[in-house]
């Protein structure tokens, strides 16, 4: 089995984390004990992480077979939309706004809005062999995928949308342009995690150079240098501070990795 040197502090999108050797998933062979850390777009990575694996490049592949549009879970979703526009193929407009790689989006049910992966998703490959939709519960940003996704098979339609490429692009337009985890956490039922954060005075909050952005409250953002300690009193601070104003919990929609946490 063979592993990789990962400096998460380059490779993961909010730029903070350690370098550590990550082991590889190839044929299938998943290694016990390790958590998957896809492309670290929605990563919070401690100094002393739990062991850690990634899927090779072996599962960066999208073919179409019949009625069945085929993805591995290692594939980027801006290459799956390249694809899809140029083969004219529909549902994967909103995927240009969603960094990251397809496993990742899968396992979250990543989406914007009403559209979502699920919405087009036919089956997952995992250890298990392939599982219908069916057979995964799933819902806002989480499905009870607990193995390592391989491939995924989605409904073939045509019919790729320029219009909504453009509309997906208007909504994430007010996202700011440093280094973040993505929307720190999930909305609450019939609110907003950015409106929370907000309304307890964290919007702008910063502490050393990680703050919760003055373009939107619920990004948790990098200045450059910001350090794991910072961003987890920032998480610790808004979950308390909600809680205690609107008795409202807030889930972490970034994935926390130490030795001690493992929030998924």
């Amino acid at each position: 089995m063979t592993s990789k040197v990962i400096d998460f502090s380059k490779f993961s999108s909010i730029r903070i984390g350690p370098i550590v050797d990550v082991m590889l998933i190839e044929n299938d062979v998943v290694p016990l004990g390790h958590v998957i850390v896809g492309s670290a777009n929605n990563l919070l990575v401690s100094p002393t992480p739990p062991p850690l694996m990634i899927l090779s490049k072996q599962y960066d592949f999208i073919r179409v077979e019949g009625n069945r549009l085929i993805i591995g879970a290692a594939t980027p979703g801006g290459r799956v939309v390249s694809f899809c526009k140029k083969n004219n193929i529909a549902h994967f407009e909103y995927l240009s706004k969603l960094p990251g790689t397809l496993g990742g989006m899968v396992k979250m049910n990543a989406g914007l809005k009403e559209y979502e992966i699920f919405n087009h998703l036919i089956a997952v490959r995992t250890s298990d062999g392939w599982i219908p939709k069916e057979q995964i519960e799933y819902g806002y940003r989480k499905t009870s995928i607990n193995k390592v996704i391989f491939e995924v098979a989605f409904e073939l339609e045509s019919g790729f949308s320029v219009e909504l490429l453009d509309m997906f692009a208007q909504m994430r337009s007010n996202q700011p342009n440093v280094p973040s985890a993505g929307s720190c956490f999930k909305n609450p039922p019939n609110d907003y995690a950015g409106r929370l954060i907000e309304a307890v005075g964290l919007k702008g909050k910063q502490v050393g150079a990680m703050a919760f952005s003055e373009v939107h409250a619920n990004f948790l953002v990098n200045y450059g240098g910001g350090d794991y300690e910072d961003a987890l009193f920032l998480i610790k601070e808004a979950q308390k501070k909600v809680f205690e104003q609107f008795s409202i919990e807030l889930q972490c929609e970034v994935v926390i990795l130490s030795d001690t946490i493992v929030t998924k």
